[in-house]
């Protein structure tokens, strides 16, 4: 059983793989795996102007807005509308993407795996004042988007981070907070 802060100061914003905007890593498994090697990753990339989005062969993505008016985002063809703050959506990260954002820069935290790699993610969003209790899984990763949270006896401000490995303990979220747990792939 382990509790990891990963504060939100410090975190570097690096280059998208396409150079088309920026990204701040807040983990990855395994450690130290970079843009090619990853089998899951999570982090906070900001979008400041339309364009392609990076192409990732064999990896899904959960993208969730945070900030910002929106975008509308051509994958493989297919329009998809990110208006709403706070929605998880699911998409395949190795077809070709555009953006085009609605109203100015946007913020998205950004959840991408391997297929076949050994652990799937899935994406909730606590509301504020929400409590939750969360299982005792391989991986547990908090992330405050808007405000602050506490869990395992640890407060977290705005983009700080909590990674639980069988660890129990229940979410108290003073506002949006999201749960992104690893489930081991079937």
């Amino acid at each position: 059983m382990t509790v990891r802060v990963l504060p939100a100061a410090g975190r570097v914003a690096v280059p998208w793989k396409n150079g088309g905007g920026v990204t701040r890593e807040i983990v990855a498994r395994p450690e130290g795996a970079d843009m090619g090697d990853f089998e899951w990753r999570v982090s906070l990339a900001d979008v400041g102007s339309d364009g392609p989005f990076s192409a990732f062969a064999d990896v899904d993505r959960i993208l969730t807005m945070v900030e910002g008016e929106g975008m509308d985002l051509t994958v493989g063809g297919e329009r998809r509308r990110f208006a709403t703050r706070f929605v998880p959506q699911r998409f395949p990260g190795d077809l070709p993407t555009g953006c085009r954002l609605l109203g100015g820069p946007v913020v998205n935290l950004n959840v991408m795996w391997h297929r076949g790699a050994a652990a799937t993610p899935t994406v909730t969003v606590a509301a504020p004042r929400q409590s939750l209790a969360l299982p005792a899984g391989p991986a547990v990763l908090i992330v405050t988007l808007d405000g602050a949270a506490e869990a395992a006896g640890v407060t977290l401000g705005r983009y700080d981070a909590l990674l639980l490995t069988n660890e129990r303990t229940t979410l108290h979220a003073t506002a949006h907070t999201a749960v992104i747990t690893l489930h081991p792939a079937a």
